[in-house]
């Protein structure tokens, strides 16, 4: 005969054998939704880790492209250093900093003169001026293979920006609304300045801007001219090195 202590356990065994068998189908189906809700919250949760990977990614890319820029201008500027007169593209701040002196509101085409890698054209896009409404003046070719493939709608012009009138002459169909420049003025004689401030006039609307920025504490052209109104920004500290930007206007 078994021991009674024997058959309890066995009868103890045989009850949670039927509690289970009643309860199986109930937690096989919540196994089964909770399986289901997995299932859609992978899918949502993939996407999430895809879109955040895309993110970085294009992080990634812009700062190397930012990185390649800077070898690119210093390159140049070991080669030439007299036609950049900078070690660095213009920052952001800067860059900025003279676009906000061009009106969107205004026709006409904006005109860059030593557009270099783009870092202010970048700025002008930034502040709502049409790519198709940009003319790109710049000597270096491969920075103006560069401006072609960045800004495909622009009007990419390799030349010599202090002779403008003849290297712009039947482009534009209408004065301009501005003129943005980053030539190094100072490594110009003052007469050079001057010619390619006037000439910049000839091709803008009455009172629309030249902007020009420059690292010197002195302007680089003088601010008491015949009929030209100046200005000037407060200085840039974030740039390397810092800068000022001056704004000229001829009614």
């Amino acid at each position: 005969m078994q021991l009674p202590a024997l058959q309890l356990l066995e009868r103890e065994f045989e009850k949670q054998k039927r509690i289970f068998e009643l309860h199986k189908d109930v937690l096989g189906r919540k196994i089964e939704r909770q399986i289901q809700l997995f299932e859609q919250r992978k899918g949502a949760f993939e996407k999430t880790i895809e879109r955040r990977l895309e993110q970085q990614r294009r992080k990634f890319e812009q700062s190397f492209e930012s990185l390649d820029d800077d070898v690119r201008f210093i390159r140049t500027w070991l080669e030439k250093p007299l036609s950049l007169g900078a070690v660095a593209p213009s920052s952001k701040a800067l860059a900025r900093r003279m676009a906000a002196y061009v009106d969107p509101k205004m026709r006409g085409a904006v005109v860059e003169l030593g557009a270099g890698t783009g870092a202010i054209t970048e700025a002008l896009v930034a502040q709502d001026i049409d790519p198709g409404r940009l003319v790109l003046v710049e000597s270096d070719a491969t920075f103006c293979r560069l401006l072609r493939a960045r800004y495909p709608a622009a009007t990419v012009v390799q030349g010599d920006a202090y002779g403008l009138k003849s290297l712009l002459l039947g482009l534009l169909q209408e004065p301009a609304a501005a003129v943005v420049s980053g030539l190094p003025l100072f490594t110009k004689p003052m007469r050079t300045r001057l010619r390619l401030l006037f000439e910049a006039f000839a091709l803008m609307f009455p009172g629309a801007p030249f902007v020009q920025f420059t690292y010197h504490t002195v302007p680089p052209i003088p601010p008491r001219l015949d009929r030209v109104r100046a200005q000037s920004s407060e200085r840039v500290w974030m740039n390397i090195p810092p800068a000022r930007v001056w704004v000229y206007r001829r009614d």
